[in-house]
């Protein structure tokens, strides 16, 4: 059973040798995504050199040569060079046993005053920072595409749906607008919580903070912090549940791709057939020849619904735990890293899309859609004096009886806010540049 793979671990004592399976399942997928955190915990690293020597804990000299190697380091990460050894056990690991190699005793200085428990908390809070703002560009982009199409198909009519019944008119300024709107909502979400990502937990150590003359105020402030989590118990209390606000912020604007996505696939349905793609962009069938499958707007469906998952998942995994520091906070970030990339995919791939959509025209004039103006016949009654439950019952009587009839070429007087001819685009884009100044 035993096999001897010591090479670097920051808790180990007496270069001991640890159970090969043990050492498979407790570092799991950590590697992977060490690497995606690398580049962080470089810079969390700098800001702490930095402060150590404010206090005196390292010398003018050695905060200099470890500044300078960090930053090789930085560079080796940037081109690619950079890796985690085998035999060493993360990411702080590595850094510190590069350090170690070039600088000798200064290189093992660099952990005092903190733990890996406040190390990867920093690391993720850096990152996630870093993808909200992302996310937060790729969210406007879309944004930016359906303001466009709607302003662009404003006149273009649509029938409208409750229940999968035709309803009433709508038009596809209407749909694509609704879809701008909710990325604002959306990104509302997203920007609370990037507010609580954006809180410095560096120097709270395990979670009970140091003896050290530490100046947490100075870390925040050099790594770009709003503001630090005061209490060190907390700062340790935060991770996972950091993961989690932002998983909620992820799977509102999955919920919005979701929707979209599922109008599309119905309204490229040949029983709808209001939408169209370029034959590049679909798929077709190995045995019927006559197919489009919109496959991509399925897949971006059913990623989205699971992104919708994560922070259910978070919750289960992070449920009934008490305070302080557990290593079941490790798996959070095989839950949510790869969710970020799912969902900045689907985003790309709704743009792709929607940049190449085809609208059909006139598609109201078919029979099928006449009952959908039988509230503007209902309405046109009561503009004329008719108490509304009298127009309502005298429209109901027509439609039954096989005898109602509206002239659609009649112009539809919608002018209120947010209504067929009045889309309110502009004031929609000011909603989005309130909400992006709050990242």
């Amino acid at each position: 059973m035993g096999c001897k793979t010591f090479k670097m671990k920051l808790w180990d004592k007496k270069d001991s040798d640890i159970n090969a399976q043990i050492e498979k399942f407790t570092v799991g997928r950590d590697p992977e995504f060490d690497m995606v955190l690398a580049k962080y915990d470089v810079q969390g690293s700098m800001a702490h050199v930095k402060m150590l020597e404010s206090v005196q804990m390292l010398t003018n000299q050695e905060a200099k040569s470890i500044q300078r190697e960090l930053e090789n380091i930085e560079s080796d990460i940037n081109q690619g060079s950079f890796k985690i050894e085998s035999g060493v056990e993360d990411i702080h690991s590595q850094i510190e046993l590069n350090l170690t190699r070039k600088l000798g005793e200064a290189g093992k200085k660099i952990h005092s005053g903190r733990s890996r428990n406040d190390q990867v908390a920093v690391d993720i809070k850096l990152f996630l920072r870093t993808e909200i703002k992302i996310l937060k560009s790729e969210v406007k982009n879309l944004f930016d595409l359906l303001i466009s199409l709607s302003d662009q198909y404003k006149d273009d009519l649509l029938p409208g749906y409750t229940h999968l019944q035709i309803a009433m008119p709508s038009s596809f300024g209407l749909w694509f607008g609704a879809y701008a709107e909710s990325l604002i909502d959306d990104l509302e979400i997203l920007a609370g919580a990037y507010r609580v990502v954006n809180k410095n937990p560096l120097g709270s150590g395990a979670g009970y903070g140091s003896s050290f003359p530490l100046n947490r105020q100075m870390t925040t402030d050099l790594l770009g912090f709003d503001s630090l989590h005061y209490n060190v118990v907390y700062a340790q209390m935060s991770r996972g549940k950091t993961e989690k606000v932002v998983s909620f912020g992820m799977s509102s604007i999955a919920a919005t791709l979701s929707r979209l996505a599922m109008d599309c696939c119905l309204y490229m349905n040949q029983n709808f057939g209001f939408i169209s793609f370029p034959d590049e962009l679909t798929t077709g069938s190995s045995i019927m020849p006559h197919k489009k499958n919109p496959d991509v707007f399925e897949l971006i469906r059913g990623r989205s619904n699971r992104i919708q998952s994560i922070p259910n998942e978070l919750t289960l995994l992070l449920n009934n735990l008490p305070s302080g520091y557990h290593r079941d906070m490790q798996l959070t970030k095989e839950i949510l890293f790869p969710a970020l990339e799912e969902l900045k995919s689907c985003i790309g791939m709704m743009i792709l899309m929607l940049s190449h959509i085809r609208v059909k025209k006139d598609i109201l004039q078919d029979e099928k859609y006449r009952y959908l103006f039988s509230v503007e016949a209902v309405n046109e009654l009561v503009n004329q004096g008719t108490p509304f439950r009298e127009a309502y019952k005298t429209i109901g009587n027509q439609i039954n009886e096989g005898k109602f009839s509206y002239d659609q070429t009649k112009p539809l007087q919608h002018r209120h806010e947010g209504s067929l001819g009045n889309l309110n685009l502009a004031d929609i884009t000011a909603e989005m540049t309130k909400v992006l100044a709050k990242f």
